[in-house]
């Protein structure tokens, strides 16, 4: 590096060192509270989805005489790991330091994570039913293990349920990001606050889109492209969306929604109901509907392309 080479990325160094550069983009913290760690959080979704799904991921010589050992020693990690992360989440949610008891926080974090251990068995529950109703729903599987290891849709389904199950149990920042993860790994954004049921399948995926306040029932498949989002965000006196008010689709037991349909605003779509691929509906539907475009008349051409 010539002096002049130095001197370009000193100056460099200096302007991105200075506090008005990086306060707009840098989150305070203060001694002792540590940030989320993304890579942390990449180990603690590897690691559930081996505990869920043992022999898929991670390790592939799982035996039914070693299945106990090998699940311990990484839930072990995984507690760990969880303990870590969660405490990190709720240093990162403080404001001041004045009246944040550390010691407080980690024995808390300890309690979340440990409750979310015993969410593990009805996670895996919940996930068999999803990968149940991607092999039956999909004439291409042939088998289950096919779905668990090749469709993106139980990696991000997976990464829900992990992410919605922490938050019920009060653990904040950390399933938003591990949510996200699926999102960028597969291209299927599904808010962990979204409320979703049993047998929920998600055909190829990528482009769905979830919000946080929908509510799916049992045995509802999506098709990719598929939005359930929200029509408008009512504003507050001044003039900044209002939050956590119920935005999102309510979507009925077993209801099949098609490519690229968009569906808005806290409206209902009714049990056993299809939505066609394309259509956009604002308005809610009744049970057992069927929602296609029309039919455009045809088009006649005279040879010099006019109609």
């Amino acid at each position: 590096m010539t002096s002049d080479h130095f001197s370009i990325v000193k100056q460099a160094i200096d302007e991105l060192s200075k506090e008005n550069s990086y306060k707009s983009v840098c989150h305070p913290t203060f001694k002792d509270h540590k940030m989320p760690s993304i890579m942390a959080l990449e180990q603690i979704v590897s690691l559930s989805r081996e505990i869920i799904f043992p022999g898929y991921y991670g390790n592939s010589s799982i035996r039914p005489d070693s299945v106990s050992y090998y699940i311990g020693v990484n839930t072990e990690k995984l507690y760990s790991l969880l303990v870590e992360q969660i405490f990190a989440g709720l240093c990162f949610m403080c404001d001041k330091p004045e009246g944040f008891d550390l010691g407080e926080r980690k024995s808390l974090a300890h309690d979340y994570a440990s409750q979310f251990i015993s969410e593990l068995p009805e996670i895996r529950r919940v996930l068999a039913t999803d990968v149940e109703a991607a092999f039956l729903g999909d004439p291409a599987a042939q088998s289950k293990g096919e779905v668990i290891f090749c469709y993106p849709a139980i990696r991000a389904i997976t990464n829900y349920r992990v992410a919605h199950a922490m938050l019920v149990i009060g653990v904040p920042l950390i399933p938003r990001m591990i949510s996200e993860m699926a999102h960028s790994e597969t291209g299927i954004d599904i808010h962990p606050r979204a409320t979703i049921g049993e047998y929920f399948s998600i055909d190829h995926g990528t482009g769905v889109v979830i919000g946080a306040t929908a509510i799916i029932g049992n045995n509802v498949k999506l098709f990719q492209g598929v939005t359930l989002g929200a029509k408008s965000f009512p504003l507050d006196e001044n003039g900044n969306p209002i939050k956590g008010i119920p935005r999102h689709p309510i979507i009925e037991d077993n209801v099949v929604i098609y490519a690229q349909a968009t569906i808005l605003g806290r409206i209902t779509v009714g049990a056993n109901s299809v939505i066609g691929g394309n259509v956009w509906v604002t308005n809610s539907v009744t049970p057992n509907s069927k929602i296609v475009q029309f039919k455009p008349r045809d088009l006649l051409f005279t040879e010099g392309g006019g109609i």
